[in-house]
């Protein structure tokens, strides 16, 4: 049953996400200093938060559609459970951002993260490349 908790993790993450852009429209329209952090858009803490947001809802999506693959098609594919897995760690990517940003850490999550998502999709694409066939997609 690989797959349910990409799903399931997967919402909650980007639901995370969405709301942490409220944070971010907060900061950029209505917080005190709010000039000063758009001046910063392209630099800064106003970058990493941005860059953070958008992979966050970006890998809970791949998360979802990973998830649902893996269960529609768990009795062709191989190696489900590694995918599966891989996916999920690749979630420390933008948690690895949030936690440059808010608490100095080094960019460890954010490298293991990284490489975990892209394994986890090429993988995948590789697995299905080879099936023989799938009927009734």
């Amino acid at each position: 049953m690989y797959g349910k908790n990409n799903i399931a993790i997967g919402f909650l993450t980007m639901g995370f996400f969405m709301a942490y852009g409220f944070l971010l429209i907060y900061l950029r329209d209505f917080a005190p200093g709010k000039v000063e952090w758009a001046n910063s858009y392209s630099i800064g803490k106003h970058f990493e938060t941005r860059l953070a947001h958008v992979h966050g809802n970006l890998f809970a999506f791949l998360n979802i559609l990973i998830g649902y693959l893996l269960l529609r098609f768990s009795d062709k594919l191989k190696n489900v459970k590694v995918i599966s897995w891989l996916a999920l760690t690749g979630l420390l990517m933008p948690l690895g951002i949030l936690s440059e940003v808010y608490f100095g850490l080094p960019p460890v999550l954010v490298l293991i993260g990284a490489i975990a998502i892209t394994v986890s999709v090429v993988w995948l694409g590789i697995a299905f490349l080879k099936i023989k066939a799938i009927s009734q997609l």
